[in-house]
């Protein structure tokens, strides 16, 4: 007699481990939501539809900003799909509805409960499922499986430390993987972490990373032009995405910019919404004169720090900046995206803490286009060294696009996999004469 575990063992116990950490989990998402939504998404009730559909899964707003160039691709290519996006985060929601205005549909992704992931899946009913990044829920793909419903995981990263975690969990992954149709990995690094976690290799390909196919609008630009006008013949840097512990070395980095050029602005963009007002109290702490985006209040010859705390415009602020530090990066957080400001052409300025972008980290430096910073003393002797070279900090600037664009094409050759797993359904060609 066979002493096999039974088929499956690993997602059961997954499962109880979850039912076990409801209420834990639900008091957490009870927090996690936006008024439009209804909480009852969590537990996969959503609207059915007769239309076709497409689903594209991205954790948050990171993600979201990252399929930006796929979800409207998908729009493009199946005009009579319905696309829906689902996040797990609240701040993903609201990316999602100002970058599309209603353009996709939006849910909250369920929780990986089993009932619940079969009921968002069987309700939903799309004809592609595609999993942005990393986003391996067992009971979702299960779902998936079941219903008949092709997965495929795109933009696909798997970090040395991810790696160490999930291998933990080599059974339950690996069960995973096993429901996924195609897997476009970012790196050849990453295709291997996947592999060696149990993804199939006749089922995975090694694509580039879709972060890369970022576009600027022109409009963008136009708005970017007129607000820096607006700010005078001033030296302008911008801190994006910062984090609690990094607003204060960001506040004492300008007061050295400061000593040196005393008229200079800082733009300073927190990450999260809950955090504007306790930014900005921090600044008036801190003795800067402040402006703040949302009041639409100008900024004069005596303001010191504007406040971006509005929802969407980064890529507006960062077009305004002559040198650009993105957070995330003096804390340990993982950093944030460093292609934002280098697609303008800005000079980009990082700390050390980059888990999450070490393979973009790694393009601009390779490019001379990233200027690598360790503590607030460093970011305002980097700051103040860019604002006195202008030669130097037009090279980085075009440094970086250029750096950009020459790792470009992940989106061709994504919405080529994608293809075969929709035979028939593109109702516009490829890209750049790409056919599938």
């Amino acid at each position: 007699m066979s002493s096999a575990p039974p088929k499956g063992w690993a997602r059961w116990l997954y499962s109880g481990a979850l039912y076990t950490l409801s209420p834990l989990i639900w008091r957490r998402v009870w927090r996690e939501q936006v008024p439009t939504h209804p909480r009852l998404e969590r537990l996969g009730h959503v609207p059915e539809s007769a239309d076709p559909t497409l689903w594209l899964h991205a954790a948050s707003v990171g993600e979201v900003i990252a399929a930006r160039p796929l979800i409207e691709a998908l729009r493009r290519r199946y005009p009579a799909h319905k696309l829906v996006v689902t996040t797990m985060t609240a701040t993903g929601a609201e990316r999602v509805e100002a970058l599309f205005k209603g353009e996709v549909i939006h849910h909250f992704v369920p929780l990986d409960f089993p009932g619940a992931a079969r009921r968002f899946v069987n309700t939903l009913a799309p004809e592609l499922a595609i999993f942005f990044e990393t986003e391996l829920w067992p009971n979702l793909l299960e779902a998936c499986h079941r219903r008949g419903v092709p997965v495929a995981v795109v933009n696909g990263r798997l970090s040395a430390r991810a790696m160490r975690g999930y291998r933990r969990l080599g059974a339950l992954m690996a069960n995973a993987l096993a429901k996924v149709d195609w897997l476009a990995a970012k790196s050849s690094e990453d295709a291997e972490r996947f592999r060696e976690l149990g993804m199939p290799g006749e089922r995975l390909d090694v694509v580039g990373s879709l972060k890369f196919d970022i576009d600027v609008d022109d409009r963008m630009s136009g708005e970017s032009e007129h607000l820096r006008a607006s700010f005078g013949p001033r030296p302008v840097w911008i801190a994006a995405s910062t984090h609690p512990g990094e607003d204060e070395q960001v506040l004492m980095a300008h007061r050295r910019v400061r000593e040196r050029y005393p008229d200079a602005l800082l733009i300073l963009v927190p990450r999260h919404p809950q955090r504007f007002d306790d930014v900005a109290e921090l600044c008036r702490e801190r003795g800067e004169q402040l402006a703040l985006r949302s009041r639409s209040e100008p900024v004069q010859d005596k303001t010191t720090v504007y406040l971006g705390d509005t929802m969407g415009e980064l890529m507006r602020l960062y077009g305004t900046a002559d040198v650009a530090f993105v957070g995330g990066s003096l804390v340990p957080v993982g950093g944030h995206n460093l292609l934002e400001p280098a697609i303008l052409g800005v000079p980009v300025l990082s700390g050390p803490e980059l888990a999450n972008f070490s393979d973009v980290a790694e393009v601009l430096r390779s490019a001379d286009a990233l200027v690598d910073v360790s503590d607030a003393e460093a970011l305002g002797e980097a700051v103040s060294a860019l604002l006195a070279a202008p030669d130097e900090r037009r090279r980085r600037g075009e440094a970086a696009k250029a750096a950009v664009m020459a790792q470009r094409g992940a989106l061709v050759r994504t919405l080529a996999g994608l293809a075969k797993l929709l035979p028939g359904d593109a109702e516009t060609p490829l890209p750049d004469g790409v056919n599938h």
